[in-house]
């Protein structure tokens, strides 16, 4: 019973209905409020009315309230789920309506970006930047996959898996052909893989360290000197083109530093100067004179 409660009985004395004055005695009465008077003015104007179904809580139905609101027993149910709530759990929410807990916690739970329904307690679930999906919702965009937990790149409003983005967005090796889905470098605006782009002699990676291509090969400083690079007529060192002397002189079938195209006879330094050739040596265009 709550605030003005009232009693229900068979009157054994002379009383008289407050409302009718009908004699009450051997009849069913209700007391409210020091009040005695028949059931049927009772339901009609003592009578609190369920906020559920709008009519009178009679003295003969069971009455519920919270808050000073009023439901029949039979009319305390859940707005979603239309489960009895009596003797159980319940939320009040707007426009008077209750819910019980799980629908409660349905209701509040983050809603699935997939198939929009909520995600709730116990429901495994992926998160990414504020959005949240069920587990077996997170798919791939083109596959239609489930990714789950697993690897996965995002583009605009979708989300590719690891093939799918290597198929459609990864650039290509230059080399092998196959996708370069993290790392890799460029060449001569062409993308490799760094384990692709190496020595052609040694097999060493070469990204980031000083190499030479000669012919579509690229070489390691080391391998074109020891495989590759001529040798100097004057030191016979290789010519690598790296470092000091990086320029070089030809002459017939053979080659210099530039440093090391001297004078046979005074060591004069002949690179872009005139010289003369005899009986194979190099020489300033004065020293032949001399000889």
């Amino acid at each position: 019973a709550g605030p003005g409660s009232y009693t229900v009985g068979t009157m054994s004395e002379r009383f008289d209905c407050h409302y009718c004055r009908d004699p009450l005695q051997g009849k069913k009465y209700v007391q409210k409020e020091g009040r005695h008077c028949c059931v049927k003015c009772f339901d009609k104007f003592c009578a609190n009315t369920c906020i559920e179904c709008k009519k009178p809580i009679g003295a003969d139905s069971k009455e519920l309230h919270f808050k000073n609101r009023y439901w029949h027993d039979s009319c305390f149910k859940c707005f979603k789920c239309y489960t009895s709530l009596v003797n159980e759990p319940f939320m009040l929410r707007e426009n008077n309506k209750v819910w019980c807990s799980n629908c409660t916690a349905a209701e509040d739970a983050p809603r699935c970006k997939g198939c929009f329904k909520p995600i709730i307690a116990g429901d495994q679930n992926v998160e990414y930047k504020k959005m949240v999906w069920h587990k077996d919702c997170f798919t791939c965009s083109q596959c239609k996959q489930v990714i789950g937990s697993g690897s996965f790149f995002p583009k605009g409003d979708d989300f590719y898996c690891v093939s799918c983005h290597e198929h459609k967005f990864a650039k290509t090796c230059a080399k092998c052909k196959n996708p370069i889905t993290s790392g890799g470098l460029t060449y001569q605006e062409q993308p490799w893989h760094s384990e692709c782009f190496i020595c052609s002699n040694c097999k060493k990676q070469l990204g980031g360290k000083r190499f030479t291509a000669v012919e579509d090969q690229f070489y390691c400083v080391e391998c074109y000197k020891e495989c590759v690079a001529k040798k100097c007529a004057g030191c016979k060192n290789p010519i690598t083109g790296f470092g000091r002397g990086t320029s070089v002189v030809n002459y017939e079938d053979e080659s210099w530093h530039d440093y090391c195209f001297k004078c046979t006879k005074c060591a004069r330094g002949l690179a872009n100067k005139r010289f003369v050739c005899h009986n194979g040596k190099i020489y300033c265009a004065e020293c032949p004179k001399r000889l």
